[in-house]
């Protein structure tokens, strides 16, 4: 396959990265300027990505498209696709349960290829090395590892079934997320007693504590308006195998009270007495 062209949409802090890892062996990387903040428009223009007027100029071009956005809006942007009967490979990156990944294959096939998508780790930017883990089609799957050959964005293909990258995403962020909530829970209880750096101290004592770090409960406050999405997307995944949801919703619900701290600068007296309003 010759070099190809690639459309990232909406390129937030996620998709520009990795997008711009992706320019290193595509002839050329777009965005669609339609509908996006000054913020999109700063962040495509940093990590060099081609600025094209409209979503059907952007599929026209492309051979892949990687869809990386809110949870929220995945099959809104895949059915817009759609509409415009794109026919290439279609990479379903977003944080969302298999159903709805198989759902999007669904709306898009057979005139687009879907290949499902899972990011696990950071964006690929000041030496981190996410993996994006990818499973559908042979054929295609081989061509998204290429696309990232020799980059930061590592690959590993899981299997020919669009939902199993979707799967392993999910199974990992339900942990990760989860334990970083009951971490801002514990030392925000522990701090009303007056007892919080008592606390760190106990888990400090351990090895690999969420706990014994609490710098974290900040971090999540700033990422929460993404991460309650992804563990409300993690439960619908437990509810459909039979297993209890509950725990999920409850870490998303608790997320949401950080909604308006969406990529801000917060203390941790901040954050803590943020979560400790209703």
């Amino acid at each position: 396959m010759a070099k190809p062209t690639v459309g990232i949409l909406h390129p937030g802090s996620m998709g520009a990265a990795v997008a711009a890892c992706a320019t290193t062996n595509a002839a050329a990387v777009l965005w669609c300027e339609m509908g996006r903040s000054t913020a999109s428009a700063a962040r495509a223009a940093r990590f060099g990505l081609t600025p094209v007027a409209e979503l059907a100029a952007l599929l026209d071009r492309s051979d892949i498209v990687i869809s990386l956005c809110p949870p929220a809006a995945a099959e809104d942007l895949a059915r817009d696709v759609a509409g415009h009967r794109f026919a290439g490979v279609y990479v379903e990156a977003n944080a969302i349960n298999p159903e709805r990944a198989q759902r999007i294959a669904a709306l898009l096939e057979p005139a687009a290829t879907v290949v499902d998508g899972g990011v696990v780790g950071s964006p690929p930017v000041r030496g981190k090395t996410p993996t994006l883990y990818l499973s559908g089609p042979a054929g295609e799957t081989e061509h998204i590892e290429a696309l990232f050959a020799g980059t930061a964005v590592r690959t590993a293909v899981l299997g020919t079934k669009v939902g199993q990258a979707s799967a392993l995403k999910l199974s990992y962020a339900a942990f990760q997320k989860t334990s970083r909530v009951l971490v801002a829970l514990a030392v925000g209880i522990a701090r009303e007693h007056g007892v919080d750096q008592e606390l760190i101290e106990v888990a400090s004592r351990r090895t690999d504590s969420y706990l014994a770090q609490p710098e974290y409960v900040v971090k999540t406050a700033a990422r929460a308006w993404r991460w309650g999405p992804e563990l409300e997307e993690a439960a619908d995944m437990l509810a459909a195998a039979g297993l209890p949801p509950e725990m999920l919703r409850a870490a998303a619900s608790t997320l949401a009270r950080w909604n308006d701290a969406k990529d801000g600068e917060l203390t941790l007296t901040d954050a803590l007495d943020q979560l400790a309003q209703p």
